[in-house]
Order: structure tokens, then sequence, then C-alpha cells
């Protein structure tokens, strides 16, 4: 098979993930849900890898602001009154911890004539950091690293987490009451269910202790049983019935299902792609979702003739990986790497995941990319696919390639960005 493709496919794939990320910057997006600056006392609070960009986006609509953001280590903007303070994400620190209470001290200052601006953006859960009174930080930690390699939903992480903290679940609204909260919130979870993006901190929740309790039974994560009792009577969310919620709105203003139609409409409009778009809710293991693809387009290429477009398979949600070994990885590589193993250097077939936030996993990695080559380059580097996906090592296994998406802080987040580009041969 001679193939003649131009441009070069991981090219187009990469700008179709910029687009992608661009379109959700708060710097864009923000402004249009603004409301006119209140009168009287405005506090801007909030968190999320996205939150330090949406105050930037604020102070230029608003002005100098006061309030108290807070966003990843390396992650922080310029601000004119926004204090903005950096912690650890995804597991949260002891930075967090001083960062939100300097936030909750702000609320005991508030009545029912000033006015609250939250910003939430995906990890606000790890930011915004509160431990209930039954845990220690360091168990927090200890739960939360458990539950990050579990496997499990963002969901059902977001469930516990909720019932382990003093302002998750509805409970930083509920300390604002009766001042008028307005929330703008950036969503990066399937589905766009507005009290899982951040863990809600500011929409009210239905769930029970007994229902984060059998998460934690149901992933053999471990919780200290003398704590047990104290954890169904001592730990609860807000009820969306609440009345200290009455004051409180929160509005979705960028998500990830428009930032995979925009690039949907690059694909098609500007390169003449035939577009399946799988949705942006996409859940569950990243390699079986990988093997799914696969075959999927393989399928999709042997019906293809020469004469027809090319097609771009696109997806967005969240994918897990359950760790099994002691590599160094994250959904979108991980995907990659069981993706570029099925496909077995099928010719024509190129693969792009990435986190749009910039971070797959706990690396400085946005994801990878794989090629008909990919096998092959793995071959020339002496390494094995098969024995570094088994050891859930995919970011070591891209880096000895060369096939590693590093963009750096991208200042947003609306989830997981895949693209399968199918040639026909």
């Amino acid at each position: 098979m001679n193939l003649q493709i131009t441009p070069k496919p991981i090219r187009i794939l990469h700008k179709l993930y910029d687009h992608a990320v661009s379109v959700a910057d708060p710097m864009l997006t923000v402004p249009s849900y603004l409301p006119e600056k209140p009168r009287g006392k405005v506090i801007v609070v909030g968190a999320g890898k996205a939150s330090a960009r949406m105050a930037e986006a604020v102070e230029t609509v608003w002005g100098a602001c006061e309030g108290i953001i807070i966003t990843r280590y390396g992650y922080g903007r310029p601000t004119k009154g926004i204090e903005i303070i950096e912690a650890s994400h995804p597991v949260p620190d002891e930075n967090g911890v001083i960062a939100t209470k300097k936030i909750l001290d702000l609320m005991n200052d508030l009545n029912e004539n000033d006015f609250v601006l939250c910003l939430v953006s995906g990890g606000a859960s790890a930011l915004l950091c509160a431990p209930s009174d039954i845990i220690t930080l360091a168990e927090k930690q200890s739960i939360n690293n458990s539950l990050l390699t579990s496997g499990a939903p963002i969901e059902k992480i977001n469930l516990v987490r909720k019932h382990l903290s003093k302002v998750k679940g509805g409970k930083l609204a509920a300390a604002a009451y009766p001042t008028k909260m307005l929330s703008l919130i950036l969503s990066d979870v399937p589905g766009d269910d507005i009290q899982f993006i951040g863990s809600g901190p500011t929409v009210g929740d239905e769930s029970t202790p007994a229902e984060a309790l059998k998460i934690l039974s149901d992933y053999n994560i471990y919780f200290p049983s003398d704590k047990i009792e104290n954890f169904n009577t001592q730990t609860s969310v807000i009820l969306p019935t609440d009345i200290r919620l009455s004051r409180t709105t929160n509005i979705i203003f960028a998500a990830p299902s428009q930032s995979l139609e925009a690039a949907s409409e690059v694909a098609s409009g500007e390169y003449g792609f035939e577009v399946i778009n799988l949705g942006d809710n996409l859940q569950g293991e990243a390699k079986e979702i990988a093997i799914s693809q696969a075959k999927q387009a393989i399928q999709i290429q042997d019906n293809l003739s020469k004469t027809q477009p090319p097609v771009l398979l696109l997806s967005g949600g969240e994918l897990t990986v359950t760790a099994r070994g002691n590599g160094v990885g994250g959904p979108n590589a991980e995907f990659c790497l069981a993706l570029a193993i099925e496909l077995k250097q099928r010719q024509g077939i190129f693969g792009f995941a990435a986190d749009t936030d910039g971070v797959d996993g706990t690396a400085e990695i946005a994801g990878a990319f794989i090629t008909p080559n990919t096998l092959k380059d793995a071959e020339n580097s002496r390494i094995s696919p098969l024995e570094l996906l088994k050891e859930n090592d995919s970011h070591n296994f891209f880096k000895k390639i060369g096939s590693q998406v590093v963009t750096g802080p991208t200042l947003t987040n609306v989830n997981d960005f895949r693209a399968i580009l199918i040639y026909p041969c």
C-alpha cells in the first residue's frame, strides 16, 4: 500500500486537539456569562485547574476584585486583586487545606446584601480541601490516591470525596448563605452532571455515607474501622432542597461537547473528513475502550473505497486505569498504547489522545499519538508494548519512541480528547 497522505495526519490531529482546547479558553467563554458587577461587597472564590484563568477573565470585565482562587502548581495567572494560591493535584496537600480555610473565613464576613462569584473547574475536588472532622489530611490523601488508581469512575470517586469534606457536596454554598452566589462551572465530567464537577461544592446532593462506604468496600480501599461509625453519623452532604442553597445559581459555561463539536467542524470543513462523533461521555477502562475503537476503525477502513474521504472517530469523556503495575502512565497514553497493539501496524490508521488540561494521570504529559509505525519504533527501541502495558507504563513507552504529547498548562479543562483518523487503503 502506497499512501499519499498530506499534510501529516498527526499534525492534523494535534491541530484539532488545539482547536478543541482553544474554544474552551475561559478568556473567551467566561465574559458572556458575567452579570454587571453587583454594587456592594463582591467576593470571588473558587478552585480547579482552569480557575486562575477564569479569575483572570473575570477581572478583565469587572476590574480588580477581592477573593481567593486555588489552582494546581504551575497553573497560576496574573490577577489584579484576586489572590491565587497553588496547591497539589490530584492528591491534596497542606497548601490546599490552608487556602480552603481562607476561603471559608471570607464567607464568615458576608451578609445577605453581599455577592459571591464562585469559579469551579475540574481539579477542584483535590484543590478545595477541608477534611471532615473524622479523618486527618494524611488519611484523606491515602484514600484519594487509592481511589485514583482503583479504576473507579469519576462519579464514584467524587461521591466519596464529598463525604470526606467540609466544602464539597453543596457545603461551600451553604457556608456562604444567606449571601447571593453565582457559580460558573467549566465541565470536565461525562454527561456534564453538575453535582460531580469538582465534587459539587455549590450543588446539592442526595447521596448517603453508606453509599460512600460501599464504594470504598467495593474497590478494596482501606478505611479505618474505628472511624466507620462516625463516618455514618457525622459525614453528610447538603440536600438540594436545603434552604442554604436557595440563594445559589449554578451555570455550566463550557463543556466537552462544545469542544468536540468545534473540532468536528474543522475536521469536516477544512479537511473534508467524514466525522463520527462517539460523544463526550465515554467511560470505562482505557485499554478496553481502545480495543473496541480499534476494531471499529478496522471495520470502517475495510468498508471504505479509495474514492471516499478519510473518516475521523472523535470521542471524549473520562477513561480510567486500574493500576496493576508500577509504571508511569495515564488513561490517554494507555488508550494509545492499547490501540497500537490492537491495530497491529494497520496501515492508514493514526491515533491521538490527550487530556485537555495538559495532564494525563499524574504526569506532566497530556497524552500520546500512534502511527502504523509505532510498534516498529518500539521494536527498534527494544521495548515491549505488551510488557509496558501490563506495567501501566505507557508514558515511558511513548517517551522512548518520541510520541508523547506535551503541552504544559492549557489553562482549561474539558476532559479527554481522542481521535482516530482512518484513510482508505
